[in-house]
């Protein structure tokens, strides 16, 4: 058993839809006489919501000034951090092949450790910056959280981390082999959790039960190359469920797991999940792997989507308009009002026009390539360099308002034996070297930042 805190009438006020229980944070003014509800970042992309919590974030920060706290993760992973309540979760990976997976939970306000679960990797692979290490982001759910590994090992846990069902996907439905690990994260409605394993062969999706864990339905993966999330798209006759592979883009129905559409006029779409935009639109991103010079022909891979239903009751998909010169990386393209923000490998970024794609600016930021997708909050726009440098940037003009360093960049550090935990002693030095920034999430007033090895809080001062 674990050690835990429970998090008493104020976690209670969580069970509800988690739709609806963001629109109420939405709602409620820091002036209100109500109470405040709880944060919620609930899964990777905070859902694919186009919106925060309510509340500013810190704009400005140092090693030295606005980290409130600073906490060690065992081992090292990749995935966004989960906030529920006062507590964040985060996912580890430890031992030379990843013999040990960790889901570890923190205190929102001060960083203490509440309680961490261990669970044994049934697929140990070597532990290496090439290969995705606890990459999938888990999703808070009314019953708790479920959890995926990348090695097969799915997991249900209450808040207070005590397991409520472990399944192994691999025992269930085959050895799971894919070119640079598995990086999906986990997405959900009201009824069921998806996880989508695209793996080398027999690819699939399946829809689980978060109360139990059974599977609810499985069908075929894509079949593509793919580190990006499934996503859920709203359409006049309700969502669909959207996956983006490399050359193809698959929507199913969520209740049954049918096939509705494929659209493969596309490329290089591996790394970006798509981002609603409402009326069965999404913005879509992809890489040229160059830059952002000779981009054209990668830039027509990114752009705007609408999922339309034919008079026969069937659904089509196609481009309502493609960049000319945005190209994307890891960092996934966001929405913020009337504007797309498209981001290049080397940190330029590009503001569109939702409607059209007319390209409204083009500058260089001081972030660098991002792996993380970006936030909007207000009129600010965060843009999560890997290298650990994070710009503020003016969403009414495009303007860097702040550059902000979150470490020291001391390469040196990245050779200690150990100093990224367990069985990873330079796992910090993936495409470079250093270590990487991989993930945000938006708990205000808190901005979190996850490391490998590390989640930080900042506040403003």
């Amino acid at each position: 058993m674990p050690t835990s805190r429970y998090l008493g009438s104020t976690a209670a006020s969580t069970i509800v839809l988690l739709a609806v229980l963001t629109t109420i944070v939405l709602s409620t003014a820091a002036t209100s006489s109500e109470p405040l509800v709880p944060p919620q970042w609930p899964s990777f992309q905070n859902g694919g919501r186009r919106f925060l919590p309510a509340g500013e974030l810190p704009i400005r920060w140092t090693p030295d000034e606005n980290i409130v706290w600073q906490a060690t993760i065992e081992g090292y992973g990749q995935s966004t951090p989960v906030v529920d309540g006062d507590q964040v979760i985060v996912t580890s990976t430890s031992g030379a092949k990843k013999n040990k997976y960790h889901l570890t939970a923190f205190e929102l306000t001060s960083g203490e450790k509440l309680w961490q679960q261990d669970f044994d990797n049934p697929s140990p692979f070597e532990n290496t910056p090439m290969v995705s290490r606890a990459a999938p982001t888990p999703v808070a759910t009314q019953s708790g959280y479920t959890v995926f590994f990348e090695g097969g090992v799915l997991i249900g846990v209450s808040k207070q981390g005590e397991v409520h069902w472990q399944r192994n996907l691999v025992a269930d439905y085959g050895p799971i082999t894919a070119r640079h690990g598995l990086a999906s994260s986990l997405e959900q409605d009201e009824r069921f959790v998806f996880v989508w394993v695209e793996r080398s062969e027999l690819p699939y999706l399946v829809a689980i039960d978060p109360v139990d864990g059974k599977t609810i339905w499985k069908v075929d993966g894509l079949g593509a190359t793919s580190w990006s999330s499934p996503r859920l798209v709203p359409t006049a006759d309700g969502p669909h469920l959207v996956c983006s592979a490399s050359g193809k883009i698959v929507g199913f129905d969520p209740a049954t797991g049918a096939r509705l559409w494929e659209f493969t006029e596309i490329a290089n779409n591996t790394s970006c999940t798509p981002s609603p935009i409402g009326d069965g639109k999404f913005l879509i991103g992809a890489s040229d792997g160059r830059g952002e010079t000779s981009g054209s022909p990668a830039a027509a891979s990114n752009g705007v989507i609408k999922i339309s239903k034919r008079p026969d009751g069937t659904y089509s998909a196609a481009f309502v308009w493609q960049a000319e010169k945005a190209t994307s990386t890891f960092g996934s393209p966001v929405i913020a009002g009337d504007m797309a923000l498209i981001v290049n490998r080397t940190g330029v970024l590009y503001r569109l026009n939702l409607q059209t794609g007319e390209s409204l600016s083009a500058e260089r930021t001081e972030a660098g390539g991002i792996w993380a997708t970006p936030l909007v909050a207000g009129d600010h726009l965060y843009l999560f360099g890997y290298k650990g440098t994070t710009s503020v940037v003016s969403l009414s003009d495009g303007k860097e308002l702040a550059t902000n360093r979150l470490w020291v960049d001391t390469k040196a550090k990245t050779a200690e034996t150990g100093a990224l935990g367990s069985g990873a002693s330079t796992a910090g030095a993936a495409f470079g070297g250093g270590h990487v920034l991989y993930a945000a999430a938006a708990a205000p007033p808190f901005l979190l930042l996850r490391r490998g090895d590390t989640l930080f809080a900042v506040k403003a001062p």
